[in-house]
């Protein structure tokens, strides 16, 4: 599977949030760094067909994904950064209700609505209010909604934002087992998640593609007099050293 971006531009207005933009994402996960504004909510609003491109392709396997419209939403789980929930519905009857947005029915629904806050660590609260959950948990939430029908491209923003270390790893643990046989897009500040569970990094700066490796190859390209944070060199520095000015 094979989700290619091909010289991509948006504009907002006299604002290029991506200039002529290119990128291959395959199975496995990509980690998305990037200082703010660098186009990487542009990135993804654009392969969620949630804005319209000004020029450039988005193909999956070979073909367009305006083509393939229905078809290809179908497949795409989305977690977005804003902790977009309806406050009154219990966290069953929220997620319950995006499984339907989804075209899921009957059994079908009750068991995959089970299995996602089950995994997410939410069954224990299924049935009480979203809008007295901690930040974290409303995190897990939407993180829920995203995965429900199995999606094979799945994009995460900023996934572990507010949760406690203890549940950043194992909801790093349960990406790290989704990408076995799925495209998943990985974006957040937390440069340490990225370093210990993408396959390769992506490293983007005022709307162009800086650089794209994977993480042991991207803290190779530091330079031999580079002094690093801690003693030795990681995915932290890789960021202050290309992006850190930004």
């Amino acid at each position: 599977m094979e989700l290619r971006l091909s010289n991509l531009t948006k504009r907002y207005g006299d604002v290029t949030a991506l200039d002529d933009f290119s990128v291959t994402f395959d199975v496995g996960i990509t980690g998305i760094l990037g200082a703010n504004g660098a186009g990487k909510s542009t990135m993804m609003s654009l392969i969620t067909d949630n804005v319209k491109r000004d020029s450039g392709s988005i193909t999956l396997d070979g073909k367009e994904i305006l083509e393939m419209g229905a078809d290809f939403r179908s497949l795409v789980g989305y977690m977005p950064q804003q902790q977009g929930v309806y406050d009154k519905m219990t966290a069953l009857s929220f997620v319950s209700y995006i499984g339907r947005l989804k075209g899921l029915k009957g059994k079908a629904l009750k068991e995959e609505t089970e299995r996602v806050l089950e995994i997410t660590n939410l069954s224990h609260v299924r049935n009480k209010a979203v809008g007295g959950f901690s930040g974290g948990m409303r995190q897990r939430v939407l993180l829920a909604q995203a995965v429900l029908g199995d999606p094979k491209i799945l994009i995460l923003d900023e996934p572990t934002a507010g949760l406690d270390p203890k549940e950043r790893i194992r909801i790093r643990n349960f990406i790290s087992e989704l990408a076995r046989d799925r495209i998943v897009l990985l974006c957040t500040h937390i440069v340490s998640d990225i370093e210990s569970v993408a396959d390769k990094v992506l490293l983007m700066k005022k709307g162009k593609l800086l650089m794209c490796d994977s993480p042991a190859g991207l803290i190779e390209s530091l330079p031999d007099d580079y002094v690093p944070v801690n003693h030795y060199p990681s995915l932290e520095d890789v960021y202050l050293y290309y992006l850190g000015g930004e």
